[in-house]
């Protein structure tokens, strides 16, 4: 069976395993869900993340963050751009997520990057996500 939105598979994984208070959970690898994954890393929303060589495919492994007494690094995860409405955004439009607090995670001509990163360079792209 055919997976038809794999970035929605990711977040909803990440947002599930969060609320159940897993430590970890595993999704199918890909280069996008990757740098996904190092985006929420780099912005503290995870723990980190691991490339696992498995049969018959790779995986990625997403260790989630908690504080002392479980509470959570992580409140939400949203799709915006899906397969069937793709969402793109010039230098100007780019959405601020809670002013500030949360990160919109955008797809550029030079990689994906945070929305703070995107203003920064003067390019806009495709908005991926919104994380708070």
């Amino acid at each position: 069976m055919t997976m038809t939105d794999p970035i929605a598979d990711l977040l909803t994984r990440i947002r599930n395993a969060n609320r159940a208070g897993y430590d970890k959970t595993d999704v199918p690898f890909s280069t996008m869900k990757e740098s996904l994954c190092q985006i929420l890393k780099e912005e503290g929303f995870i723990e980190g993340y691991r490339v696992l060589e498995q049969e018959p495919g790779d995986v990625v492994r997403i260790y989630l963050k908690y504080g002392e007494d479980k509470e959570k690094f992580l409140t939400d995860l949203q799709r915006v751009s899906r397969p069937g409405l793709r969402v793109y955004v010039d230098k100007e439009q780019i959405p601020r997520v809670l002013g500030g607090i949360g990160v919109a995670i955008i797809s550029t001509s030079q990689g994906m990057m945070t929305d703070a990163e995107a203003r920064k360079r003067g390019i806009g792209g495709e908005v991926i996500c919104k994380v708070w």
